[in-house]
């Protein structure tokens, strides 16, 4: 008979091995419990423990966390009116065992789970995790990631562009279909549904797939450039991979899914149903402020986008850098996971959206790269020109970051891009 105790799930000089999966939180103690106590219980509850000492016939220590590495930190305070909070570092490391191989619902349910709601700490962050390679290569990871720019687009190393119609909800088909064409003949690659824009009477699914596709081949004759459609195939279950399969039938080249509403097994299936018809994903991040928003309780970002591309997307919205007008992680480091070397997984290619205009786009290339597909909405649609020239302003600016070009030598050139300055500047919007 073996007794396993909250003290059994913590040893801190534990070496993790090779096929551990690390991950790292913030963790801060309740009021009654130290470091030591609340790290132990984060390795328990998210594995085999329980709060009752057990009496278990054989050993199942080889299913159990170990929380290992605790050290002191603080974080929030970096922006007005928030205050910075006192905590500490936790690494717990959890065998391969525990986990059931290309399941990401159930690791989630490990290291996301229960622990996020335990009495025995007043907040706990998922910060970071560590892959093994056995449950890396578990998953199958993006079918094209940054590739997508040479074989969608011929686009070489510029970043590829993408806009949504604005408003983004309540256009008509043909107000929808229109807004699209005008940003694909003035130089944008993508046109994108909204998060919210699905099937709704006033402009559903099947009509806006199919009549914006035929004016995607008009775009294309009229401007001797590849162009695209990222549209919104998120739905309960069945009905969502209806919708892959629809716009496979069509000619499309992309799907865009919602993944966080939608769920990662949802997003699993859609990988596997995708890797039939050779089409990509774009992931958007919708509701992702609802775990990593706060820095000291929740999922972060990292994370989130780590999970996105286990998963098999080949593209998901990191953020501006803080450039826009949303909240930010940390872009830059988020991109650069993507993009590092996973056990021979595809990279993923980051998004940088929400609140971008042409006058940002030298900065946001500067902090983040080319690596990027860059998106706009009102910083196209409200350009005092319209959309085409809106379309054909942020594609000056583009072209010109990637060539290192300065911007206003770039506007000399582009009246549209000059418009578009005077308007809005280098300001980052609110």
């Amino acid at each position: 008979m073996v007794g396993i105790t909250y003290e059994d799930f913590l040893d801190r000089s534990y070496e993790p091995t090779d096929d551990d999966l690390v991950c790292r939180f913030y963790v801060e103690p309740a009021a009654d419990m130290d470091a030591e106590a609340a790290a132990s219980r984060v390795a328990s509850e998210s594995s085999n423990g329980t709060w009752a000492a057990l009496q278990v016939e054989g050993s199942v220590t080889d299913l159990s966390a170990t929380a290992f590495d605790i050290e002191p930190t603080s974080v929030g305070g970096d922006t007005p009116g928030t205050d910075r909070r006192e905590g500490y570092d936790v690494a717990v490391a959890y065998p391969m065992a525990l986990f059931e191989p290309g399941s990401m619902p159930q690791v989630l349910s490990c290291i996301a789970g229960n622990i996020l709601g335990m009495k025995a700490v007043d907040r706990i962050r998922l910060r970071d995790c560590e892959w093994p390679e056995p449950l890396a290569t578990s998953f199958p990871g993006p079918a094209y990631g940054a590739a997508v720019r040479d074989r969608i687009f011929d686009a070489g190393d510029r970043p590829i562009t993408a806009t949504v119609p604005k408003p983004k909800v309540g256009l008509s088909t043909d107000q929808h279909v229109e807004v699209g064409y005008q940003a694909w003949t003035g130089g944008i690659d993508l046109l994108k549904d909204d998060e919210n824009l699905t099937d709704q009477a006033f402009n559903p699914f099947h009509d806006r797939l199919t009549e914006s596709l035929d004016a995607r081949d008009r775009a294309e004759e009229e401007t001797g450039e590849r162009k695209s459609y990222l549209v919104n195939v998120t739905a309960p279950g069945g009905e969502m991979l209806d919708r892959v399969d629809a716009v496979a039938a069509a000619g499309g080249e992309y799907v865009m899914v919602d993944v966080v509403t939608c769920g990662w097994a949802s997003v699993q299936q859609v990988r596997e149903r995708c890797d039939r018809h050779g089409l990509a994903i774009h992931a958007h991040r919708a509701m992702h402020a609802g775990f990593d928003r706060l820095p000291d309780h929740g999922v972060s970002m990292r994370v989130i986008a780590q999970i996105a591309r286990l998963c098999g997307v080949d593209q998901i919205h990191t953020g501006t850098a803080d450039l826009g007008k949303l909240a930010n992680e940390d872009t830059a480091g988020i991109n650069e996971w993507l993009g590092s070397d996973l056990y021979g997984l595809s990279d993923v290619l980051p998004t940088a959206s929400g609140g971008l205009h042409p006058g940002l786009v030298p900065e946001l290339v500067d902090r983040l790269g080319t690596r990027l597909c860059i998106q706009a909405g009102g910083g196209i649609h409200g350009h005092p020109d319209g959309t085409h020239a809106g379309a054909k302003a942020l594609r000056a600016a583009v072209d010109a970051a990637a060539a290192g070009e300065d911007i206003e030598t770039a506007a000399e050139r582009e009246p549209a891009l000059a418009t578009a300055i005077e308007k809005w500047g280098t300001e980052t919007p609110r």
